[in-house]
C-alpha cells in the first residue's frame, strides 16, 4: 500500500503476479491429509493460483477452519471428512470431488504418518496401519481417479514421499518401507499412464516442521529425531506447497517426475 495526501492506495497487480494467481484457474485439485502442514499449505496455494480445491482428512473442525481460508479465496472449497487408511474412504472422496466439480484434474496424496522405532521393539499394530496410510490408502485414491483423468486425457497425480525413500536409517526400517514404496508405485504409474498424458510427480521432502513427528510412540527415538531436526534449519510446509504448485502448473507437455528437496542444512 502507499499513501497519498491522506488517500490509501493498493498497487495494481503486475502483470507476472496476475499470471502467478491465474496459472491454475479452472483446475479441480484434491489434497489429502489437508487438516495441517504440507496439505493445509498446499489446498491454499494451490486456490491462490486460482484452482477450485477439494480438502481431505479426519479432523472435521480443522477441515472447516480451512475452508472458510479457501472461500476467500474463491477456491469454493468441499470438506470431505475421511480415514485416508480405509481404502474405501480413500475411494470416496475421489468419486465424491468428481461429482461436485464434475471432475478431478490434480489429487495430491499427502496424508500420512511417521511411527519410528527399533525394528525389534515395533508395535505391528502402529506399522500395519502407516503401511495402509502411507501406501495402500494413497494407491486407492490414485487408483479412483484414473479412470476420469484417462477418460479427458488430463490429469496429474502427486505422492509426497520422503528422503526416507531415498535413505533408509536405523528406527525407520517401516516408514522408510513405506516411502521407498511410493516412488516406486509414482515411477511405474507414470510409464503406465504417460500416454494418456496423466503426469505423475514425485515429491521427497527432508526435515519439514510438522506434526509428523508428534506421532512417534518410541520416546528415544522421538528425542533423538527431534534433536536432529532442532539443529537446522528446518524446511516449512509452504516451501514443499510451493514446489507442488510449481509441478502442476507446468504445460501438458512438461512432467516433473520426482523432486527431492532437503533443508540446506541437512545432510543425509
Amino acid at each position: 500500500m502507499r499513501e497519498n495526501r491522506g488517500i490509501v492506495t493498493v498497487p495494481t497487480p503486475s502483470h507476472r503476479e496476475r499470471t502467478m494467481q491465474n496459472r491454475l484457474k479452472d483446475r479441480i485439485a484434491l489434497v489429502t491429509g489437508a487438516s495441517s502442514g504440507i496439505g493445509e499449505a498446499t489446498a491454499l496455494e494451490l486456490a491462490r493460483q486460482g484452482a477450485r480445491v477439494a480438502i481431505a482428512a479426519r479432523r472435521r473442525d480443522r477441515l472447516d477452519a480451512l475452508a472458510k481460508e479457501l472461500a476467500a479465496l474463491g477456491a469454493e472449497p468441499l470438506v470431505l471428512v475421511a480415514d485416508l487408511a480405509d481404502e474405501a474412504d480413500a475411494q470416496r472422496i475421489v468419486h465424491e470431488t468428481e461429482r461436485h466439480y464434475g471432475r478431478l484434474d490434480i489429487l495430491v496424496n499427502n496424508a500420512g504418518v511417521m511411527y519410528l522405532e527399533p525394528v525389534a521393539e515395533a508395535d505391528l499394530v502402529r506399522w500395519r496401519h502407516m503401511l495402509e496410510l502411507n501406501v495402500l490408502g494413497l494407491i486407492a485414491a490414485t487408483q479412483a481417479a484414473l479412470a476420469g483423468m484417462r477418460a479427458r486425457r488430463d490429469g496429474h497425480i502427486v505422492n509426497i514421499s520422503s528422503t526416507a525413500g531415498r535413505v533408509a536409517n536405523p528406527n525407520a526400517a517401516a516408514y522408510s518401507a513405506t516411502k521407498f514404496g511410493v516412488v516406486a508405485f509414482s515411477e511405474a504409474l507414470r510409464r503406465e499412464v504417460y500416454k494418456d498424458n496423466v503426469r505423475v510427480s514425485v515429491i521427497e521432502p527432508g526435515v519439514v516442521e510438522t506434526e509428523l513427528r508428534e506421532h512417534i510412540g518410541h520416546a528415544a527415538t522421538k528425542d533423538a529425531l527431534n534433536a536432529w531436526a532442532d539443529s537446522m534449519r528446518q524446511l516449512q510446509s509452504q516451501d514443499i506447497a510451493e514446489v507442488i504448485a510449481f509441478c502442476v502448473s507446468r504445460p501438458s507437455h512438461v512432467n516433473i517426475n520426482e523432486v527431492l528437496v532437503r533443508p540446506t542444512d541437512q545432510e543425509r
